[in-house]
């Protein structure tokens, strides 16, 4: 057990350096083993549980979805002259929980679970003879809490923990309880510690929330489009006649100065006479492209 637990904490560590890889919604399946103890019993305990799950989830946003589970567990309580009997529920059953998630895009998300189910068990050597070989349909209702650890881009590791209350206060083969069940309930209940793993097996489009944690996007907001209708917008027609007139090539001696090309106070906005002359220079510059061009200014 020390050794499990070593590894469980390596594995939970490491998962600390992973990044996460979160969709808007996703489908997993998930699979484990699990520990289950009766709390709400008036028998004492034995280390024989044993236990295992399957389960299908189902989530919607970052943050939340559903989930349906399938659960085995064997659960036995001790009674008689220093507990020497050992009582033993068997019992298969499902049930359907909501899932939240704290912070889904963290490495490591922690999660709540609330839900319903039902469980079908069987009782051998009861304390109440009565009760000896009772099978019986109950309704379950539980909360748990857990945290899934990446291991991968699509591998989790699960653990969790929660405590469920059934319908009965005859689940461990004795009538009535010491303790109460959930919500204050004289039923009996039990805990059930899962470790396991979670496979996302399809995943929507990947969520940009998580873009917080990564560091802001830089994008090239600037749209060329418009900047090149706005230009053809401001050119004057009798520009356009002008710059078609013959005139002799610069050599690459001479030196144009450029003058006019002016902005709006206090903006990045061109003076609307800044257009022809730029653009009478773009042409120049076209016709001539063995030109050296040096671009300077200043701004007040």
């Amino acid at each position: 057990m020390k050794k499990l637990f070593t590894i469980l904490g390596i594995l939970l560590l490491s998962a600390i350096f992973l990044q996460a890889q979160v969709a808007k919604d996703a489908w997993a399946l998930g699979f484990g083993f699990s520990y289950p103890k009766l709390t709400s019993t008036n028998l004492g305990h034995s280390m024989e549980d044993m236990g295992g799950y399957l389960s299908i989830q189902r989530n919607f946003t970052e943050h939340s979805g559903i989930r349906l589970t399938g659960n085995y567990n064997s659960l036995t309580g001790t009674w008689g002259p220093s507990n020497s009997e050992t009582t033993t529920t068997t019992a298969i059953w499902g049930g359907l929980d909501y899932v939240y998630y704290f912070v889904p895009c963290e490495s490591l998300s922690p999660f709540f679970t609330f839900g319903v189910g039902a469980t079908n068990y069987t009782l051998d050597n009861t304390k109440d003879s009565y009760l000896e070989g009772e099978q019986s349909f109950e309704i379950l209702i539980g909360f748990s809490l857990g945290a899934e650890a990446s291991l991968g881009e699509n591998w989790k590791l699960k653990p969790e923990l929660g405590i469920y209350s059934t319908g009965t206060s005859d689940y461990d083969g004795a009538e009535g309880t010491d303790g109460g069940g959930l919500i204050g309930s004289s039923t009996d209940a039990f805990m059930k510690f899962d470790l396991g793993l979670q496979w996302y097996f399809d995943k929507g489009e990947p969520s940009k929330i998580c873009q917080l944690y990564d560091g802001i996007e830089q994008r090239d907001m600037t749209d060329y489009n418009k900047i090149e209708d706005i230009v053809k917008q401001h050119i004057p027609k009798q520009v356009i006649k002008e710059v078609v007139v013959e005139r002799e090539v610069p050599s690459k001696n001479d030196r144009i100065v450029l003058m006019g090309v002016n902005f709006d106070f206090n903006s990045a906005k061109l003076k609307p006479e800044s257009y022809p002359i730029l653009y009478h220079a773009a042409k120049i510059m076209h016709e001539n492209a063995e030109v050296t061009v040096e671009v300077q200014g200043y701004s007040d």
